[in-house]
């Protein structure tokens, strides 16, 4: 007989409670409508379980009920209540097979199913540090709220910004020849690559003050309130990865108006930087013509005009390769 927890123990475990309702006693007990509990239920990312199966916890009635208090309330409409938990449910679905993958990579081979042995550790051990991790998640969770919220608070003061158009750099970094490296590496040399190149990025756009938006596994999109700190970042990603000797990337920046939208940035700046992304040289760094206005006059960066290209969508454009002055090096 294999000494693995049962799924059902290893799911109150983590859920800290036992489960004892269904869908149909959960509705009774919170006083949310079947109709708008079905709607929140999706927007968690859950599936509907059948009327019959006991898969709730009394943790998921405070939540129902603290959701109910706050429509009766009037703080929130169904509507914004539906979009946060939206943001909640994608942020921490994606958290949680993160912590998840880190936890068994750390004990095992993750390309291969964990042993019972190591289940049976993990869960023994699960309590412990969710107790100890949940506090920092919800300071985390804070630290984020207060920079988003200053984020947004200096954007709507600006000049030249427009309500939710925030001016910002946009920078795309992508690793060379992806598609023919992840033919030539084995699966685990790969999801190694992947996480440096992630690793390496994410440090650096935190030490300058950018935000990453979002991952793609060989891209990164992370944006700068400045150009010289988008230019920044842009060029010690390069140098970074360049060091490492995995790869190379190629960074392609815009400066201007973006559109800023459940947590990602949308707009003509954004497609920009994209498309200069795409025609950069491994290990350059390419700026739009707004940019380069914006580090026009300082003395750390060494611009290069090069020749006008088509851009699909955005007509003719003007790249300019940004170097480090040739008599600085990065302090």
């Amino acid at each position: 007989m294999s000494d693995a927890p049962d799924p059902r123990q290893i799911e109150e475990l983590l859920l800290g409670g036992e489960l004892r309702y269904t869908r149909i006693d959960a509705i009774k007990r919170s006083g949310v409508s079947e109709e708008f509990t079905q709607r929140l239920w999706r927007a968690f990312g859950f599936p509907h379980p059948a009327d019959e199966t006991i898969a709730f916890t009394e943790g998921d009635l405070d939540a129902l009920v603290r959701i109910r208090e706050l429509l009766h309330e009037g703080l929130l409409d169904e509507d914004m209540v539906l979009r946060m938990v939206r943001a909640v449910g994608q942020t921490m679905a994606r958290l949680a097979e993160w912590q998840i993958d880190v936890i068994i990579g750390g004990l095992t081979d993750p390309l291969e199913p964990p042993p019972p042995e190591i289940v049976r550790l993990i869960v023994d051990h699960a309590q412990n540090h969710i107790a100890a991790l949940e506090p920092l998640l919800v300071h985390a969770w804070r630290r984020q709220l207060a920079a988003a919220g200053t984020r947004a608070l200096t954007a709507s003061t600006a000049e030249d910004a427009l309500p939710g158009r925030p001016r910002r750099v946009v920078g795309f970094a992508d690793i060379v020849e992806f598609t023919e490296t992840s033919r030539n590496l084995d699966e685990r040399d790969l999801a190694r690559l992947v996480e440096r190149f992630e690793e390496t990025a994410s440090d650096i756009v935190a030490e300058h003050g950018g935000r990453i938006v979002k991952t793609l596994g060989d891209e990164v999109l992370y944006t700068a309130d400045t150009p010289a700190l988008g230019t920044e970042i842009g060029l010690r990603i390069a140098e970074a990865v360049r060091a490492g000797g995995d790869t190379d990337v190629r960074v392609g920046m815009a400066y201007g108006l973006v559109l800023t939208l459940m947590g990602d940035v949308f707009g003509t700046t954004v497609n920009l930087a994209s498309r200069l992304t795409s025609i950069a040289r491994p290990g350059t760094v390419l700026a739009d013509a707004d940019l380069a206005d914006g580090l026009r006059g300082g003395d750390a960066y060494e611009l290069i005009r090069i020749g006008r290209r088509p851009a699909r969508g955005l007509g003719i454009i003007q790249p300019y390769v940004v170097r480090r002055a040739r008599w600085r090096a990065p302090g």
